[in-house]
């Protein structure tokens, strides 16, 4: 007869224990935004909100590596604080919301995790196309209670290049640079509710 090693004792113990359940977190869309920043000219960094954000955040409550998310942003509300500029980024020169009037972001893994984050792969769909992304994510926090409900928070950064999702509107200045960037840095700051079982909001 086999004699079990130590490894296969831990093996089968971790197999028998019982799996946590998935906890569903809904994001709290009056503090939650998701920012953009582009540089203009070459001499300044240009931010916006790119609409308001919603979606679920589920995990087991322990180990991050659980983590799935569906987020959907609707860029119809892009706000740079400049009424000109709004209009030209709904337009078909960028967003083209009429046609694309949101886009979604789906976790497919998450790929590490370092102290105090981890970094989450999905898919982003964006102007009608969908590409693989990653995000650094700080967080989450520790839930705190409030009322009846727990709340966390998390914050997630990525770079994008515009021209993957078809943000090709592009002129040169003199000097040979790009009048927008092609790159595009994003912060997503969630804000996650979850109200107790049996419990309301």
């Amino acid at each position: 007869m086999m004699r079990l090693t130590v490894v296969s004792l831990l093996a089968l113990a971790l197999s028998a224990a019982p799996a946590r359940a998935q906890e569903t977190w809904n994001i709290d869309s009056g503090h939650s935004a998701a920012h953009f920043a582009v540089r203009h000219m070459l001499v300044s960094t240009v931010r916006g909100d790119m609409g308001p954000v919603k979606g679920t955040v589920t995990w087991d409550g322990q180990d991050v590596r659980t983590v799935r998310v569906e987020a959907v942003i609707d860029v119809t509300g892009v706000n740079t604080r400049h009424e000109g500029r709004d209009k030209d980024l709904r337009s078909a020169n960028f967003f083209e919301v009429e046609k694309y009037p949101e886009m979604t972001f789906t976790s497919t893994r998450v790929a590490d995790v370092t102290d105090g984050g981890f970094t989450l792969v999905g898919r982003l769909t964006m102007h009608g196309v969908t590409r693989e992304v990653t995000l650094d994510v700080e967080g989450p926090t520790p839930p705190v209670k409030v009322r009846n409900s727990l709340r966390t928070g998390a914050t997630a950064t990525t770079t994008l290049n515009r021209f993957d999702f078809g943000l090709n509107w592009n002129r040169m200045i003199e000097t040979g640079g790009l009048v927008v960037s092609e790159e595009v840095k994003v912060t997503i700051d969630l804000e996650l509710i979850q109200a107790p079982p049996g419990g309301g909001r």
